[in-house]
């Protein structure tokens, strides 16, 4: 028995449990804070950076999209530790990778050379991947009544980093000005010290382990290495309408926000909207997807996971209607980028605590990694084709493409929530049943039957 499979088997005091919570939300909550300030304040300038160094405006998308795609690509690798190792050692070494990549992103600024700063901004992706793996553990110890309210709260962490990360930037390039480093890539020398900051305070604070201590609580049959592996997720999820439900919930949410919000800016600018006003339509946008997360995760626990998902369809709907018919009004737009917002935070907090639901406890590292891999792949190709849409069409036809998505998502809330009605009804008539049959066997009460 390896030293990880002793400290998972070693016995837990269930009555330490709500204290541990309570320490083991305080030190996500933390390590979110910084790990969305070093996103935050790397990305703000990544588009301009990228612009610098190849030489022309036709390649800098590509820099926050080779972000993306680290995210996803890392999902998995992480995964697969969390499940070996448990939770602390996967966040750790993902914020030293995005730690790393801030530091090429650095260098190859400084050398001028535009694919080694790719590689860069895709290991740097790594940091964004441990930020959206931190709520995942946050529920690892949570109840089952209060797991979104205990995901919300992670996810809520991000906005301050998310607020600030913009607003350092421009100090940062000034900072690194007499390094012969483009002060453009001055932010990513910041990220590298955040994400070694983060780092630091999980490997040390995140003790013990709440993915460890959670199986230590689980039952012995989900305890077995086998049950662990990435195969036994996917299983897991296939097996389970609900966790499929919860998979398709985050994709489909997460594709639609970043589709029409990477677009949205040019469309601002296309309608006479200043920088400033492009930035403070962001800035609420970015409002709508955090500082709500709370009241999402308490609407899911309180109401269900059901109805905060379909109300996640509609509001991405209601977001896209506005956004797609605002024309030049750039109030219009601002509503429907902060509905667009609310929209996505229903849908990942509703959807998040869904599959943590609905998947053995043994199976979940592994269930959660694919979802983060089918959220930020998904994501990716929609942010990709976005463009191609407004280029070939307009905003107004990606948004409707966008609401498009939204038809099968909700029809497959209603048939899951449906059918997940049925199998309860059945399970509790059987009981009944067995109850009865039970009550004819022993006769009528106080008679024995001989």
């Amino acid at each position: 028995m390896t030293a990880v499979e002793r400290a998972a088997a070693a016995p837990v005091d269930a009555a330490l449990l709500p204290a541990l919570r309570r320490r083991t939300t305080g030190v996500l909550v933390a390590s979110q804070i910084l790990g969305g300030l070093g996103v935050a304040t790397g990305i703000a300038l990544s588009a301009v950076l990228a612009r610098q160094v190849s030489g022309t405006e036709a390649l800098s998308g590509l820099a926050p999209t080779a972000t993306v795609a680290g995210t996803a690509v890392l999902s998995m690798p992480m995964a697969a530790l969390m499940t070996a190792r448990g939770r602390r050692p996967g966040l750790v070494l993902a914020y030293l990778v995005g730690a790393l990549g801030a530091c090429v992103v650095v260098v190859a600024a400084r050398a001028g050379n535009y694919p080694l700063l790719l590689c860069g901004m895709a290991a740097f992706g790594a940091a964004s991947s441990a930020n959206l793996q931190a709520r995942f553990a946050a529920a690892d110890l949570a109840e089952p009544r209060r797991r979104a309210r205990a995901i919300s709260n992670v996810v809520w962490a991000t906005t301050i980093g998310a607020v600030l990360g913009p607003n350092i930037a421009a100090p940062a390039g000034r900072s690194v000005a007499g390094l012969g480093i483009p002060p453009a890539a001055g932010p990513f020398l910041w990220a590298a010290g955040i994400f070694v900051m983060a780092a630091v305070l999980v490997a040390v604070l995140l003790r013990p382990d709440p993915l460890l201590t959670a199986r230590a609580l689980a039952p012995q049959e989900e305890r077995s290495p086998q049950a662990r592996s990435l195969r036994a997720g996917l299983a897991a999820v296939a097996a389970s309408p609900r966790a499929r439900l919860a998979l398709v919930t985050v994709a489909v949410s997460h594709t639609a926000m970043v589709s029409v919000m990477s677009m949205t800016p040019l469309d601002l600018t296309h309608h006479g909207a200043s920088i400033d006003l492009i930035g403070l339509v962001i800035s609420g946008h970015i409002a709508g997807m955090y500082a709500f997360a709370p009241l999402m995760g308490r609407l899911a626990d309180r109401v269900g996971r059901f109805s905060v998902a379909g109300l996640a369809a509609g509001l991405l709907a209601v977001a896209m209607f506005l956004a797609g018919t605002a024309g030049d009004s750039h109030g219009q737009t601002a509503a429907g980028l902060f509905v667009l917002g609310l929209g996505w935070s229903a849908g990942l907090v509703s959807g998040s605590a869904l599959l943590t639901d609905s998947v053995p406890q043994s199976a979940r590292a592994a269930a959660q990694g694919i979802s983060d891999l089918t959220m930020n792949t998904s994501a990716g190709f929609g942010g990709a084709i976005a463009g191609l849409i407004v280029a070939q069409a307009s905003y107004a036809w990606l948004n409707a493409a966008a609401a498009s998505l939204l038809v099968p998502l909700a029809a497959l809330v209603l048939s899951t929530r449906t059918g997940d009605r049925k199998a309860k009804g059945k399970a509790k008539g059987k009981g009944n049943e067995d109850r009865s049959r039970a009550a004819a066997e022993d006769g009528p009460p106080g008679v024995r039957q001989s």
